[in-house]
């Protein structure tokens, strides 16, 4: 491999290192979170979710960004907005300042993500190449979400939660210095940049999980609350029909309506509901309930997390052999069974019962993944590849941020956190139990039995 090609691959796994690192690492902070910067739920909630919110509204266009910018520009655009704003994460004086930023973070890994793999992949000779990169670029981002957990509790434990936010800094800083010199120029692409879609997403999305976070503490009655509901219906009721009028959308006419890809959008955003539900409401049980430092709840959440990436290696060849329909099946069933089990396993005194649940859900989450990404991929004609990927991963954002909005209010006060995990878990059970359902009734669309075959 030539130098500079060596270096572009290695600067797009740093990427998708530093983008799922942050979408976990941060669970460990909530303690320190809530004592030195007096936090309130919802504010510890919002630390989590403006970061997915931004993420998820601009995942939307990202390969429109890239292509409208050229895959370099977006990439050091994107590298140094997410630095910058660490940088003020780890000097924020107030939530709302660091939850500000973690909004532009947000954006930041949206820009970074896409393009970085688009670099990786340009100078790719053949098929067999680019699919191996791709796997190493996903692989890259597993690890990061595994490593979060346990990389944040060091860093708390070494220091304090400002570490978590400056290590991006150190990393970022060179990162994009190395990029600048390395990276090559990819040749811009044609497509239209839908801006007034990525608007009324981002209302419909904003609105949306704004409204899920205050209602518990405000009330469904606040004006703050109803003006974000009714901002959450117009920006939905606009989108579609912007969707309709724009020349290059970005969701295509008929996506949707695509039976096979409803289906697995439905289950991305029902698997990260209760996976990132539970990740949030079980760091607060751990730390605030139990009184474990954010370096032992990290080592507790490695069987959850480090086996995603394990599992995403062995999801292919399990494919091969059973077909997707009945490894999703399969995975959804066993994380049925898994979250109830962690709901039994909380009541206990020990803690040991509780990370031997979470073995199966992390590698059952493991399965999953990939095997939801290539069917929603597969379940469309070519031509729409692109866009279905991008849904898929917004709906999965999506989900996530909904699942934290949640189990927040129904994790309860610091003197109940135990009756409240129970019923997080069962919750997140539920969750599961319904993507199964979705997966028995998608199995006979006509679209997936197509792509099962």
């Amino acid at each position: 491999m030539p130098p500079t090609r060596r270096s572009v691959v290695a600067l797009a796994l740093i990427a998708s290192f530093m983008v799922f690192v942050d979408s976990t690492i941060v669970n460990v902070t909530l303690a320190q979170l809530g004592t030195h910067l007096q936090a309130s739920r919802a504010e510890l909630e919002w630390s989590l979710n403006a970061y997915t919110l931004s993420f998820a509204a601009l995942m939307l266009g990202a390969g429109a960004i890239a292509d409208t910018l050229g895959a370099k520009r977006a990439f050091l655009t994107g590298l140094l907005v997410f630095t910058l704003s660490s940088a003020v994460c780890a000097a924020a004086g107030s939530m709302l300042m660091l939850n500000l930023a973690r909004l532009v973070q947000g954006a930041g890994s949206a820009l970074l993500l896409p393009s970085a793999l688009v670099l990786a992949t340009a100078s790719a000779t053949d098929e067999h190449t680019r699919h191996r990169l791709v796997s190493w670029w996903a692989a890259a981002g597993g690890a990061g979400m595994a490593a979060g957990p346990l990389l944040g509790g060091g860093l708390v434990a070494l220091a304090n939660w400002r570490a978590v936010f400056a290590v991006n800094v150190v990393i970022g800083i060179p990162a994009a210095l190395w990029a600048w010199r390395a990276m090559p120029t990819v040749r811009r692409g044609s497509r239209r940049l839908d801006v007034a879609g990525m608007s009324t997403a981002t209302a419909f999305i904003g609105g949306l999980v704004f409204a899920l976070i205050e209602a518990p503490v405000r009330g469904w009655s606040d004006p703050a609350v109803l003006g974000a509901a009714a901002l959450a219906v117009a920006g939905l009721v606009s989108f579609v029909w912007v969707e309709r009028s724009v020349r290059s959308p970005l969701l295509p006419p008929g996506l949707y309506a695509d039976r096979g890809f409803a289906a697995t959008a439905i289950q991305g955003s029902l698997l990260n509901f209760a996976f990132y539900g539970v990740l949030f409401s079980m760091s607060l049980l751990l730390q605030q309930g139990r009184h474990l430092s954010a370096l032992v709840t990290g080592l507790l959440f490695l069987p959850l997390t480090g086996l995603i990436s394990i599992a995403n290696i062995g999801s292919a060849p399990l494919v091969r052999r059973i077909g997707r329909p009945a490894v999703l099946a399969l995975g959804q069933a066993v994380i049925t069974v898994a979250m109830l089990g962690l709901a039994w396993a909380s009541t206990s005194s020990a803690v040991w019962p509780m990370v031997l649940a979470l073995v199966p859900i992390g590698f059952s989450s493991g399965l999953l993944v990939p095997t939801m990404t290539a069917q929603s991929i597969a379940a469309v004609e070519p031509a729409l590849h692109g866009a279905a990927s991008a849904a898929f991963n917004t709906s999965r954002q999506i989900g996530g941020a909904i699942g934290v909005a949640t189990f927040g209010p129904l994790l309860g006060t610091a003197h109940n956190l135990a009756r409240g995990f129970v019923t997080c878990a069962v919750v997140a059970a539920g969750a599961s139990l319904l993507g199964l359902v979705v997966t028995a009734l998608g199995r006979r669309a006509p679209e997936l039995v197509r792509s099962a075959t």
